[in-house]
């Protein structure tokens, strides 16, 4: 029997909106709270969304019984304390990325929600846009035959503002962890694990990096080639390469709505759209995910997202690249 599944969202900025606003597109789903530090704020943005409650506590709403799933969306550097805090309140979880700012924090995560068999995801909408399924059928098909090679990048021009949480440390700023892990993933459902990384960057002045350029080694002889930058526009493409063709992820490849196969000098382009925002396709995972009673997403098991944090660690220590003296234990 269908059960209208009620979320709850944390943390109401830019992505939040976005995600409300696919919540509403959804037949299944209904956003019933919402929380912000600023009681104004979370009514503002509660109205306009059509939740039935907003609070100025992010406990409070994590306590809220009526409450099946919390979206969290605040900076990285509060990801896995509030996750945590929901998950000890026997809520589901599906957290913006990154999950955890480290490997042992998305550990510690995993095992709370095992241990209450509970739902947590990871929100990587790239996975569940209807163009990366495309290109993970065409994958699993091996059109291109073995593969070869993949080249990524990300980057864009942020406001050079010190506060904004794109470039202040404090809130795990930097080009790694806010784009810089789409690369990466898209190298890691690609080729898996590297056997080898070399990574280098450019830090801006308060020491997080500005510009980031990774080099993976795989035990098969394939490379990955991958770069992340918040102070310059880039292509923001993708190109996987194998020994028979090629695929193009177009422009932003991590909600990509074409993709352009290659072989033997031929083109063919699959053209295909993403619903909303394109994070509707995240949620209707989850509500399947809950309705089927399952801990976490077999397109996104805990395994990827504890694989991809544990890469962007080395990375990180490849580039000196550290939030707290406790944060990183490699």
């Amino acid at each position: 029997m269908l059960k209208n599944i009620n979320w709850g969202i944390i943390g109401l900025g830019k992505i939040a909106h976005k995600f409300a606003q696919d919540l509403l597109l959804s037949e299944n789903t209904k956003l019933y709270a919402v929380a912000s530090r600023e009681i104004s704020k979370a009514k503002e943005f509660g109205e306009k969304y059509q939740a039935q409650k907003y609070y100025d506590s992010y406990e409070e709403l994590a306590k809220d019984p009526k409450i099946d799933i919390v979206y969290i969306a605040t900076p990285h550097v509060f990801h896995f304390e509030l996750t945590m805090m929901c998950l000890k309140n026997n809520k589901s979880v599906l957290c913006e990325k990154p999950l955890g700012m480290n490997a042992q924090q998305v550990k510690t995560l995993m095992e709370e929600a095992q241990s209450r068999k509970l739902f947590l995801m990871e929100g990587i909408w790239t996975r569940f846009i209807p163009a990366t399924e495309k290109f993970l059928e065409l994958m699993s098909q091996k059109v291109i035959g073995d593969l070869t090679s993949v080249t990524a990048d990300f980057g864009f021009n942020a406001p050079q503002n010190p506060d904004s949480r794109v470039i202040k440390k404090s809130l795990g700023g930097g080009s790694l962890l806010d784009v810089g892990i789409y690369p990466v993933y898209i190298s890691l459902i690609c080729l898996g694990m590297p056997n080898k990384i070399a990574a280098k960057a450019r830090m801006l002045e308060n020491n997080v990096d500005g510009y980031c350029d990774m080099e993976f080694e795989f035990q098969d002889g394939s490379v990955a080639k991958l770069e992340s930058s918040i102070d310059t526009e880039t292509p923001t493409e993708a190109f996987i390469e194998g020994t028979k063709g090629s695929i193009k992820l177009h422009r932003r490849f991590h909600h990509t709505e074409k993709l352009t196969l290659t072989q033997n000098s031929k083109e063919k382009d699959f053209n295909i759209k993403y619903k909303g925002n394109g994070y509707f396709h995240e949620i209707e995972e989850a509500y399947h995910c809950l309705l089927a009673g399952k801990t976490e997403s077999e397109k996104l098991p805990l395994k990827t997202s504890l694989n991809l944090v544990t890469i962007l660690d080395l990375v990180r220590k490849e580039i000196k690249l550290s939030y707290s003296e406790e944060d990183i234990t490699l």
